[in-house]
């Protein structure tokens, strides 16, 4: 069952507002066409007018999904009918998510499978979540797979947010060190200018160049941020090209330190999703051409591109992974023994959390030695800086 809210006219001719509980908007307007009511607008119940635009703007989050996930797979498993466990999220949570419940309760119990209803909204649920929802119901092991696809998807959240969180000092060093720079290039600079001038005396060259920045930044600054504009635009268009973006994330890839903990992360994911494929009864296959799609790296989407063409013509998986560097030698030598004893996705599982450690302590070395360039190139500037403020004053000091 769900909730609908309405506006009809009573028998006297007044407006009225309610909710009623119903399986589908029919069954609601003929409840209360029952009651005397002449029902002039009904819609799915929401909480505020402006949910409907939230959720077309994204408004339901990863950490949403995972969640209802993870509601879903307790309800199921503990004997609840789907519909039932529908209708309380639609009842309990976000306003975005009970919106989004509410139509997909309609759809299911107007007999649409689970999975067509989600595939109706493949903005919000990937093409993994909904292969692995229709696995789970044509094998009537439903509640397995959303135990298992909830498992998956908290400790993806659970990585991404040890990597955001890694990330957080350095950033916040980066953007003060700017601001501060930005700050004494307007309006500390000029005001040191003027003394200097008043002095007469021949200036350094770093004090020179210093004072030319900063008048350049303030005369020319529509000038700057139509360079910065239009270099964003560029690499944004570039991006967008198709050699464009496999140039970019190949040297993404080669970057120090950087390029390594990105191809631990793609590891990770593609472990770790074809393995829960594989142990959700998909097909080698279709679990290789789901993985492809869901790896944003253009050069490893490539290659499982290729791949998966080769697997299709008869060779094993492993076997064809080996043909390609970007995989390491313990990737395709485990798979090769998965394949050989039946247990490719179990030892899939084991190599996503063995690159998933991996992963964790490439982070720690990346912010290891970020953290001291930070300080070293902030050092540099500061004390550049400062010698280009003082050099002056003491040229003149000594001049007596």
């Amino acid at each position: 069952m769900a909730f609908f809210k309405y506006t009809a006219k009573n028998k006297f001719g007044e407006n009225i507002k309610g909710k009623v509980e119903a399986r589908e908007i029919s069954q609601a307007a003929s409840l209360l066409s029952s009651r005397g009511l002449l029902v002039i607008k009904i819609d799915p119940f929401i909480k505020d007018a402006f949910a409907g635009v939230r959720l077309m703007m994204g408004g339901v989050k990863f950490a949403d999904i995972v969640s209802l996930t993870r509601q879903l797979a307790t309800m199921i498993t503990a004997g609840l009918p789907l519909a039932s466990a529908l209708n309380i999220l639609v009842r309990d949570g976000k306003v975005e998510v009970t919106r989004l419940m509410a139509v997909i309760l309609q759809d299911v119990e107007g007999g649409h499978s689970f999975a067509d209803a989600l595939a109706k909204h493949d903005k919000i649920f990937s093409r993994l979540y909904i292969q692995l929802v229709k696995a789970g119901e044509t094998g009537g092991v439903l509640d397995t797979v959303l135990e298992r696809l909830a498992d998956n998807m908290e400790k993806e959240k659970e990585f991404k947010a040890k990597t955001k969180g890694a990330l957080i000092y350095p950033t916040i060093v980066v953007i003060a060190m700017l601001a501060v720079g930005v700050i004494m290039m307007i309006f500390v600079i000029p005001k040191l200018t003027e003394m200097y001038r008043d002095f007469g005396s021949e200036l350094p060259f770093l004090t020179r160049a210093l004072i030319g920045i900063s008048d350049g930044m303030i005369k020319y600054w529509y000038i700057m941020f139509a360079f910065i504009g239009g270099a964003i635009f560029s690499w944004k268009s570039y991006y967008k090209t198709k050699l464009g973006r496999y140039k970019i994330d190949e040297i993404m890839l080669k970057l120090p330190i950087f390029g390594e903990l990105k191809k631990k992360v793609i590891l990770t994911d593609f472990a770790r999703t074809l393995s829960l494929l594989l142990g959700s009864g998909i097909s080698l296959l279709e679990a290789i051409a789901i993985v492809t799609e869901s790896v944003e790296n253009i050069v490893y989407r490539t290659a499982l591109q290729e791949v998966s063409k080769q697997v299709e013509k008869g060779s094993s998986l492993s076997e064809s992974l080996s043909h390609y560097e970007m995989f390491p030698v313990i990737l395709h030598q485990m798979m090769s023994v998965g394949e050989e004893t039946g247990k490719l996705d179990e030892v899939l599982k084991k190599l996503s959390n063995y690159f998933e450690q991996e992963s964790e302590h490439a982070i720690k070395n990346m912010t290891t030695a970020i953290e001291p360039m930070i300080m070293v190139v902030l050092g540099l500037g500061v004390g550049a800086m400062v010698i280009a403020v003082i050099m002056p004053i003491y040229n003149l000091t000594s001049q007596f």
